[in-house]
């Protein structure tokens, strides 16, 4: 019975980051985008504001959201 518990345990700890999405991949890309930009200071404002968004809606737990968040602003800095 330990050992079954044990595992579960461990299955759980090892899925619960699945669980996250993909808003860490989402804010790497982000990150790399807003280094080689060429948008206007407005259009950068503007993305950083949505990626906030997106990166407090990740951190509250609302992944649909934040992952929403960040792709609008990747396509910001796209533009």
């Amino acid at each position: 019975m330990r050992k079954t518990i044990l595992t579960f345990v461990l299955a759980l700890g090892l899925a619960t980051p699945a669980l996250a999405g993909s808003c860490p991949m989402l804010m790497g890309q982000f990150e790399e985008a807003l280094l080689t930009t060429t948008v206007d200071d407005a259009t950068k404002a503007a993305a950083q504001a949505l990626y906030d968004t997106g990166k407090a809606a990740h951190e509250s737990g609302d992944h649909a959201a934040s992952e929403a968040a960040l792709a609008e602003a990747i396509a910001l800095l796209a533009a």
